[in-house]
């Protein structure tokens, strides 16, 4: 990672240091690892917990998971307006005690019912946290540093999850109750240790950046706009959810396309994730490079449209030919889609963040979250539908959707951003 040669707030690190120089910065990157270490550790082993030490079926668990990711779509919204009248750090100061005991409580779970409860309450934290956590961030940061902010965080997170998925193997090996409580008292740990260091945030740095509630907006407007009436913020967001997709591409469809429809290996389906995961790491930040605006995040997520697009179709060709023709196209596949997946990343921190009005950015991030929600819950299905029962066609029908939703979306977001000067349509930096 390396910086560019502006001046501003964008984090100083590099390769050989990870934490950024500035201090603010610097406590955001550790909440940020601390709570992916405890969400690496306990998605590892969830599932099986459910499973085999409450006894669970795997079709009860999925049902209680699907009913909690739609309770997740309506949490962002009504999350986000309470940052906003209440203030996003105190808000997770509140929050994340809650997650706490939420994961914590599994470990006295022994029916479906009280798993679908527990599940969606812990759901509906998660999502409206992270629309909180995100809307602290863009008030906390200046504007000119937000994406590649962002990107480094999410860099961080994303070792974090390696880091903490690997601690898990070792009650994935002992495959006992209290191995797998434990990593839940890890995670539990994790988040009041973010809660912790968020205790530590100034509560200027958590207000100054954007503008506070009510007063005029740049553009001359008496009050917030309201995004559940802002027609362009809302089909962006459906737009962005579109790519979002690529999610249930990676997770979902493609673990069962290489076992069901290729020659190649099992153990391909883990090669393809640390694939992923490393090139995320490595490269998130340098990914966001150029997208400063409405209109370059916009082209980058033109760009990583058709780069997923692209990557469905290598990932079609790896049904023809021997295993070892179908591990390279499944290779090839990953790195194409995870670097569309770096650029729709990017370009939709920016228009997120651009297109929102910055007196309401709680309820804002609160409505691009639930897109994003709505995507992870419904992702699994299309992407089943589609290239899992019918394979290359299928692939090539997603690959059509990425590739429409791409020009669709920069048609979308064209324009000033909301606030601008009339002579410029881009944040000043």
């Amino acid at each position: 990672m390396t910086s560019s040669p502006r001046t501003g707030a964008r984090p100083r690190a590099s390769g050989r240091r990870l934490l950024p120089a500035d201090p603010l910065l610097r406590r955001l990157v550790l909440m940020a690892l601390v709570n992916s270490v405890g969400d690496g550790l306990f998605v590892t082993v969830n599932v099986l917990f459910f499973t085999r030490s409450i006894g669970l079926t795997p079709t009860s668990v999925a049902l209680g998971l699907t009913v909690a990711g739609v309770c997740g779509v309506f949490a962002g919204v009504p999350m986000g307006r309470l940052a906003d009248r209440v203030g996003s750090k105190q808000l997770l100061l509140v929050v994340g005690p809650l997650e706490a005991a939420a994961v914590l409580g599994y470990a006295f779970v022994h029916s479906l019912a009280v798993f679908v409860v527990l599940t969606c309450a812990a759901t509906v934290l998660s999502r409206g946290g992270a629309a909180v956590r995100s809307a602290l961030i863009a008030r906390a940061l200046p504007a000119e540093g937000q994406v590649r902010s962002r990107a480094l965080l999410r860099s961080v997170m994303n070792a974090g999850l390696v880091v903490g998925s690997g601690g898990a193997v070792l009650a994935l090996q002992a495959d006992s109750y209290t191995g797998y409580v434990t990593m839940m008292v890890l995670d539990a740990l994790s988040f009041l240790g973010v809660t912790v260091l968020l205790a530590g945030l100034p509560v200027s740095a958590t207000t100054t950046a954007g503008t506070g509630t009510g007063g005029a907006a740049a553009d001359g407007s008496r009050g917030p706009r309201t995004a559940l009436r802002d027609r362009r913020y809302l089909l962006v967001t459906a737009l962005h959810a579109v790519l979002e997709l690529q999610l249930a591409v990676l997770m979902v469809g493609l673990p069962l396309w290489i076992v069901l429809g290729t020659g190649a290996p099992a153990a391909m389906v883990a090669a393809v994730n640390v694939v992923n995961c490393l090139l995320v790491v490595v490269f998130q930040v340098r990914a966001s490079r150029g997208v400063t605006d409405v209109a370059s995040a916009a082209r980058a997520c033109a760009r990583g449209a058709l780069l997923l697009a692209g990557g469905c179709l290598v990932y079609a060709a790896a049904q023809y030919g021997p295993a070892w023709a179908a591990a390279g196209a499944l290779l090839v596949g990953a790195l194409v889609h995870t670097l569309g997946e770096l650029l729709t990343s990017a370009g939709g921190w920016t228009l997120s963040l651009d297109l929102a009005d910055p007196r309401s950015h709680g309820e804002y991030q609160g409505v691009f979250m639930s897109g994003q929600a709505a995507a992870h819950v419904i992702g699994p299905l299309v992407v089943t539908l589609t290239a899992v029962d019918h394979g290359a066609v299928g692939w090539v029908v997603l690959a059509g959707v990425f590739a429409l939703a791409g020009p669709a979306l920069t048609a979308a977001a064209r324009g000033p951003a909301p606030g601008a000067a009339p002579a410029a349509a881009v944040r000043p930096g």
